[in-house]
């Protein structure tokens, strides 16, 4: 039977690379799963009032269809979030999703149409690429310079073209962990409104900062065309819930997909509604949760990078924020960085994520390494690693 040419094109490394793990579980060897950047796989769990939220929502008969665009009460506090970072937007700039992926795969079926290219920071989170490819569009690929975390200006600006229609930013980014400051975050505004593009900021990882303050791109909005995407697996760490929203700037610009974008929300009918009570408590309640979890991802980054940087054939620049780290690997004799991933883990059991799945054009000879496993994993991961680059 036929199958559609758009969806064989679509590919996610991250969760593709398990096949081979098991693989190598088939033969009694223990694997280290350090692929996959889900908090709670690592023991992590949201607070008990975040629980009980869903528990008495569920006990109080709250399982029905919400309203799509989301309930109301949850899509202002979210409002208060995002205008306590520099926005001035309320319930009705706010849509909850299924995930920042289904907001992502929303925004862009309403953006691009065949042969529209859209911006996107190398090396990028793969659903990006998959959904520009799925809706018939081109991913461009920017450099971004890891060390310095800013943006290559002159290369976005060379690589606009007439078929340009969006830039996107991660930051906190995935899969390196550069955060954009806001002179950064600036002039990519002023580029993308130079040249009438739409701005699409992916902000997840907002709250998990280690080194200096986070800025939200709503700072520098202003009236521009911005889009950002949010949710509450990896902060509020809800990763299994399934619940992100998409946040509308107050922009002339974005009336037309204001009106049309719902119009997807209303096929899908809607999100979980007891979800949307745990995660309305997750934003209402104690964030103490929050603060001792970035604390000990810092431990975890100090530690990887560290370790990584002392290892032959290894560099690793210092992740601002997220739970990432992307070492580059210097040494060509383990062949390209899906060799070296390939053989790192059927000689030593560890599980990561060849940097080439992140796009070919800034991703290759990297490859990702999720810090989120308890320190005594950490370093025997580490021990691994080391061994396999000095044999």
């Amino acid at each position: 039977m036929k199958v559609s040419k758009k969806v064989v094109g679509v590919e996610y490394a991250i969760r593709d690379i398990v096949l081979a793990a098991r693989k190598v579980e088939q033969t009694g060897m223990k694997v280290d799963y350090l692929n996959i950047g889900d908090p709670v796989q690592f023991g992590f769990q949201p607070p008990d009032n975040v629980k009980q939220a869903l528990i008495d929502a569920i006990k109080n008969g709250e399982n029905y269809y919400s309203s799509s665009e989301g309930l109301l009460e949850l899509r202002e506090e979210i409002a208060k979030k995002e205008n306590a970072k520099g926005l001035s937007i309320t319930a009705d700039d706010i849509l909850i999703t299924n995930g920042v992926s289904e907001g992502l795969d929303m925004v862009i079926s309403s953006i691009v149409e065949e042969g529209d290219e859209v911006l996107l920071p190398g090396p990028y989170y793969p659903p990006y690429a998959s959904y520009v490819r799925l809706h018939g569009g081109i991913p461009v690929e920017f450099a971004v310079d890891l060390n310095n975390s800013t943006p290559d200006f002159d290369d976005i600006k060379s690589k606009i073209t007439s078929k340009t229609v969006a830039v996107c930013l991660i930051s906190p980014n995935n899969p390196t962990g550069v955060v954009f400051n806001e002179n950064a975050l600036k002039k990519l505004v002023d580029i993308s409104n130079e040249h009438n593009l739409y701005i699409i900021c992916d902000e997840i990882y907002d709250q998990i900062i280690f080194d200096d303050k986070f800025v939200g791109i709503g700072k520098v909005a202003s009236d521009s065309p911005i889009i950002i995407l949010n949710g509450f697996s990896k902060v509020h760490l809800m990763s299994g819930w399934r619940i992100g929203y998409i946040a509308f700037n107050q922009s002339p610009q974005l009336e037309a997909l204001r009106e049309h974008l719902p119009k997807l929300a209303r096929v899908r009918i809607a999100t979980s509604l007891p979800v949307q009570h745990a995660a309305l408590e997750s934003l209402r309640g104690s964030q103490n949760y929050i603060s001792d979890f970035v604390s000990e991802m810092k431990k975890h980054r100090d530690l990887v990078v560290k370790r990584l940087n002392e290892m032959p054939g290894l560099s690793c620049s210092t992740p601002k924020g997220a739970f990432y780290a992307f070492p580059k690997i210097e040494d060509n004799r383990f062949g390209n960085d899906k060799e070296f991933v390939t053989k790192l883990l059927e000689s030593k059991g560890v599980l990561t994520v060849h940097g080439s799945g992140f796009g070919e054009q800034y991703g290759s000879g990297h490859f990702r390494l999720v810090y989120l496993a308890n320190l005594d994993i950490l370093n025997s991961a580490m021990n691994k690693i080391e061994e396999f680059v000095t044999q």
